[in-house]
């Protein structure tokens, strides 16, 4: 197996402490998070899957990065607004619908975050369905050893079922309908630091289409997740120049827009050293 970056190992250690807490905190007592978080780590087909997105992503492409970090960053920033959510006493779709619990949305959403680039081992255009084309039998197979009693077939399918909807969702391009899917849409919109683009932008290339995406991101210096002040989530996104604003009116808000989730945060954007804008 290929070996980990620096900043992929940090992140891990970042989701290690997340789904701690969310277990210990607020599952009760159900450590099926953790169970699968340790299953997903290391796991050598994702691996090969997240590694291989990378290089037809930014090697043949020269796109963004759609590898491990990425993958991994947006199951962070989906961990901790679901953690800020129910701390807010707000329910997932599975809970509102007395058909799942909490640590099932946890689940389903940790599946969805790791796989929901898969497609892109092909090619850009359509890559969030083949995306759920390319999770389905790794889904089906990871939750069958860890859920393997037939009394868990029920549980296994819904898990499944609301993982590929956030993985073929992701995209703002298929109506989705789940809080859970709809937090893989923000947690994706909202990975669009200057590290995602720094790669393609040291690969000498010729202007191309599409580079306004490398370009904008690599102005934004950080996004922030947490508690909001007039809705339970709060993103705050901060820029060094106001290319960034791309990365906000462009990709993010278009997502935020088309996620059942939008009621629930506010959206803050701005040049360092300049007011913050409210979007939301």
């Amino acid at each position: 197996m290929e070996s980990k970056s620096p900043k992929e190992i940090q992140v891990e250690e970042k989701i290690t402490d997340l789904v701690t807490k969310i277990v210990e905190e607020q599952t009760s007592g159900d450590d099926l998070p953790i169970r699968l978080w340790n299953s997903l780590r290391n796991h050598q087909e994702i691996a090969a899957i997240q590694n291989y997105a990378n290089m037809v992503s930014i090697g043949r492409l020269g796109l963004n990065d759609h590898g491990p970090v990425h993958m991994k960053t947006v199951c962070r920033n989906a961990l901790k607004m679901l953690s800020i959510l129910h701390t807010a006493g707000m329910q997932t779709s599975l809970e509102k619908e007395n058909i799942g619990t909490f640590a099932d949305s946890v689940a389903a959403v940790m599946l969805a975050s790791l796989l929901h680039d898969s497609g892109m081992t092909i090619g850009r255009k359509g890559h969030e369905l083949y995306s759920g084309i390319i999770s389905y039998p790794i889904i089906e197979k990871v939750l069958s050893q860890l859920l393997p009693e037939d009394g868990n077939i029920l549980r296994r399918t819904i898990i499944r079922s609301i993982a590929i909807e956030g993985i073929i969702g992701h995209m703002a391009t298929h109506p989705i309908h789940s809080v859970e899917a709809g937090i893989i849409l923000i947690a994706d919109g909202c990975d669009m630091t200057k590290g995602r683009a720094r790669i393609p932008l040291e690969i000498p290339s010729k202007p191309a289409e599409g580079d306004i995406h490398k370009y904008s991101a690599n102005a934004i210096e950080k996004v922030k997740i947490g508690r909001g002040n007039e809705r339970p989530l709060k993103i705050e996104i901060h820029m060094r120049a106001e290319v960034g604003f791309f990365q906000v009116e462009e990709v993010l808000i278009p997502k935020i827009q088309s996620s059942p989730a939008k009621s629930m945060l506010e959206l803050y954007a701005g040049v360092e050293g300049e007011e913050m804008k409210r979007y939301m």
